[in-house]
């Protein structure tokens, strides 16, 4: 089935069953809610709709459609203690004049009064039109579009890619060029949300006294990058695939794993995990299969978009083995990035895809990074590098794939790379290739040239990249059967609300020609 995540037990078929029924945003109901109870229902305060709306993980023939009632955002929402019904509407055009679906969700406390509809019986490769309402508050109108036919094999697919957006430090200046590049989708692969502290020297200051641990935390956190202008209009224009990385919980953090168990026992952690990915499920426009189960949620899971492009959503957080600290102790064979069921489905799919393209969403750098210039090797150990075996054995498996292509996030670098059968031999195989995107605005505007003082006299010992840059900004995708076209876009500055955008360089990806090119 279009849009299946990865194997899912019986017991937590029925723990979904019953997330799917406390959602209540089934898109079975086809009616606006009565207006006799609509005043029945307890008044709500100004300002619901204060987080805005967005779409997600497009199908050929769904949707998912968010938002979040809060009128408080920054103190927990602001909210009664109550359900509240949320009227929401699909429709073809922006003035609703041509309406598709309508229907009523239960936006509940336990849940922050995030309302997730997955609008399905859509039709593929459209643009839609959609609006919430609550208590006689109007919502944004959101666009969004689904994914192509499942047999098409034609046309052209626009991705954009981001990653790591840090509120201290810098304005989301990146979103308004984007959003003028007109994606189909945005694929974004990790550290959303930043959980340090509020710092008095950044550009903007993260709310509250520290970092967030509880639920009310960490929604507070997630709603203030929610009311950045920028972020919020590409949400309200393209639908988003997310994943997350290390940031929305703990820096660094392995499976039940902190980056300090000196200063956080297990249990506290297990709990910082719990709201975490709570708030996280909350804020994302995410299908009730994410629905989290304490510590635990579901995030892997595989989009189709036609015969053109498989896309393979991977979580490197959840199932890995603790970082280690050495070169000796990343050649462990015991040690696994992805664990052993989700390698298994990754591997599957790969092996059994129909598609031209074979795209991989992946939080950290699966090419090498030496960082020892000259002699001998020096790793990332948090990155793919610290798992070697793992990773060796699925560039052996690249070598049988069609046309795969990663896509990565956590440098707040531009580092793309040919994709090797073996880094240890620089004249082995290319399998494929691998776009590590740049920042949204972390690092902010960094030192251009104290980063090439530092990086340019590590290239000889990485010849497989092919580009190497330290500005802010995202990655832009035009996918085709014949090849993938793909622009670095920069910003001059984060450091003010608006920035001047502009082509750093443009690549290219060959069908049926492992690796990539600077054109």
């Amino acid at each position: 089935m279009t849009g299946e995540t990865g194997p899912v037990s019986t017991d937590r078929r029925r723990f979904l069953t019953a997330g799917a029924a406390v959602l209540g945003a089934a898109a079975s109901a086809q009616l606006w809610l009565p207006t006799a109870a609509r005043a029945a229902e307890t008044p709500l305060p100004d300002g619901v709709f204060s987080l805005g709306v967005a779409s997600g993980d497009p199908l050929p023939d769904g949707i998912v459609l968010w938002t979040r009632l809060a009128p408080d955002p920054f103190n927990g929402g602001g909210m009664p203690d109550s359900v509240v019904s949320v009227e929401w509407e699909l429709a073809e055009d922006e003035r609703f004049r041509k309406p598709v679906r309508r229907g009523v969700a239960q936006a509940r406390p336990e849940l922050g009064h995030s309302v997730h509809v997955d609008v399905r019986r859509l039709r593929p490769g459209r643009t839609y039109w959609y609006r919430f309402r609550a208590g006689g508050q109007l919502s944004p109108t959101g666009r969004t579009r689904t994914a192509p036919h499942p047999h098409s094999s034609g046309g052209r697919l626009r991705m954009a890619l981001a990653s790591c957006q840090n509120w201290q430090h810098g304005y989301f200046t990146p979103y308004a060029d984007m959003l003028d590049q007109d994606p189909d989708f945005v694929l974004f692969v990790g550290d959303y949300i930043y959980e340090s502290t509020p710092s008095a020297t950044g550009v903007r200051r993260h709310e509250g006294t520290g970092e967030p641990y509880s639920l009310v935390q960490y929604r507070n956190r997630y709603a203030q990058y929610r009311t950045d202008p920028d972020l919020a209009a590409m949400h309200a224009n393209a639908p988003f695939v997310v994943s997350f990385d290390d940031h929305e919980i703990d820096n660094d953090f392995a499976g039940e794993i902190p980056q300090d168990p000196d200063k956080q026992t297990h249990d506290a952690f297990v709990a910082r995990l719990t709201a975490g990915y709570q708030a996280y499920y909350e804020h994302m426009p995410v299908r009730a299969s994410a629905v989290p189960n304490g510590p635990h949620i579901q995030m892997y899971r595989r989009l189709e978009f036609g015969r053109l492009a498989r896309l393979s959503v991977l979580d490197t957080r959840q199932y890995r083995s603790d970082q280690v600290t050495s070169q000796e102790a990343a050649q462990d064979p015991s040690l696994t990035m992805l664990g052993a069921e989700q390698k298994e489905w990754l591997v599957d799919g790969l092996r059994h895809s129909p598609a031209r393209w074979n795209m991989i969403g992946s939080q950290i750098m699966m090419a090498e990074t030496d960082l020892q210039v000259g002699p001998g090797k020096l790793w990332y150990y948090d990155a793919w590098d610290g798992y070697q075996v793992e990773r060796n054995a699925l560039m052996e498996e690249l070598k049988h794939v069609r046309n795969p292509v990663v896509f990565t996030g956590d440098r707040h670098l531009t580092m793309i790379s040919d994709l090797k059968e073996d880094y240890a031999d620089p004249d082995s195989d290319v399998v494929g290739a691998e776009f590590v995107g740049t920042s949204i605005s972390s690092n902010g505007d960094q030192d251009q040239a104290a980063f090439h003082r530092e990086w340019d006299p590590r290239v000889p010992d990485n010849p497989h990249w092919k580009l190497l840059d330290a500005h802010r900004g995202y990655h832009l995708f035009d996918i085709r059967r014949d090849g993938i076209d793909a622009q670095v876009r920069v910003v001059d500055t984060v450091r003010a609300q608006t920035a001047t955008p502009s082509t750093l360089a443009q690549l290219r990806v060959e069908a049926g020609r492992p690796g990539v090119e600077v054109v």
